[in-house]
């Protein structure tokens, strides 16, 4: 049986191949020292928001500095919602890496949050 040109070679693996599973995520309400803490235990630049198991969106060290920091804000008392992007495209588990790729060069992002058929966040995958 003859492979589907987008499937063949490494950028036809299945996200779930590569993508960090079961990353820490936090709530709009959540106070951006749990981000930070978040941040420096997981040795990551960024975290999921989610409603229960739904993204709802995503918040950088970029979107700490530049929303809060830059703009004379006190993070010591800020929430997540003050600081993280809404707007954010996620893939489905079983895209195809290329499928990862096309998003994340058309949207011009380098994470991506992954979810399942139920639109709940089960990982997240970085450039």
């Amino acid at each position: 049986m003859a492979q589907n040109d987008k499937k063949s070679g490494p950028g036809g693996r299945n996200i779930r191949e590569i993508m960090t599973p079961d990353p820490a995520c936090v709530s709009e309400k959540d106070s951006i020292r749990e981000v930070a803490r978040i941040m420096a235990r997981e040795d990551t630049g960024v975290v999921p928001v989610v409603e229960g198991k739904k993204i709802v969106g995503m918040i950088t060290d970029r979107d700490i500095v530049v929303r809060l920091v830059a703009e004379g804000k006190d993070p010591a008392n800020a929430r997540v919602n003050e600081a993280m992007s809404k707007n954010v495209r996620a893939v489905k588990e079983d895209s195809s890496v290329n499928d990862v790729l096309d998003l994340m060069s058309r949207a011009q992002v380098r994470r991506v949050p992954v979810v399942n058929d139920r639109d709940e966040i089960v990982g997240i995958i970085s450039m």
